[in-house]
Formats: C-alpha cells, structure tokens, sequence
C-alpha cells in the first residue's frame, strides 16, 4: 500500500531554514506527482507545493513562492522541501501527498511538526 513518512520537522527561529523529507513506498514513485501541505490550528489546509512525476515542474503556494524549494529524487523515491527565510505564520504540520497541482492531494503520511518561533 501507499506509504509515505516525513521527516525533519523542528523548532527554528524566524528566519531560518528546515528541509524536510519524504520517503515513498508501496507505488510507482515515477509515476506519481508528489507534494506538500500543511495544516495549522484552526487554519483550513493550505497546499504548499507540487513537483510533476516526470518534468520536474512545479507549483507554488504565493505565501511560499521564492521561499520554499521542492524537489524529488525518482532513483531514491523520495521528496524534499527546502524551506528559507521561515516566517511564524509557516508554523503548521506538514504533510507528504500524492498531488495533482496544488490544491489536490491524496495518500498522506503521519506530518512533521514545523514550529517558527523565538
């Protein structure tokens, strides 16, 4: 079955940096587009990011554009997202998805927690 596990959340401080890291199993990962989103308390659930199954090409959530990064390693079935310049507001759980663009996900992992706060 689809089984995907994120890693790498944490505590930083605002301005810092996270990558977190999405390892895959039980599908096709090449077949698949893979995202992100991320859940906050009392927030609906906002899509992060995607990156397209053989192209590379990707989507953005504007409150992360030029911030964030995804990226995916089909040889290693896994997915990363590089995270910069991180912001409170960026405080949520994150989740590893299969993805169709932005707004659509599907086959969610157990979420790293991302906390920005001094």
């Amino acid at each position: 079955q689809v089984q995907l596990v994120e890693s790498g959340g944490g505590l930083v401080q605002p301005g810092g940096s996270l990558r977190l890291s999405c390892a895959a199993s039980g599908f096709t990962f090449d077949k698949y587009a893979i995202g992100w989103f991320r859940q906050a308390p009392g927030k609906a659930r906002e899509g992060v990011s995607c990156i397209s199954s053989m192209d590379g090409s990707t989507c953005y959530a504007h409150s992360v554009k030029g911030r964030f990064t995804i990226s995916r390693d089909n040889a290693k079935n896994t997915a990363n997202l590089q995270m910069n310049s991180l912001k409170p507001e960026d405080t949520a759980i994150y989740y590893c998805a299969t993805c169709n663009g932005c707004s659509s996900f599907s086959n969610w992992g157990q979420g790293t927690q991302v906390t920005v706060s001094s």
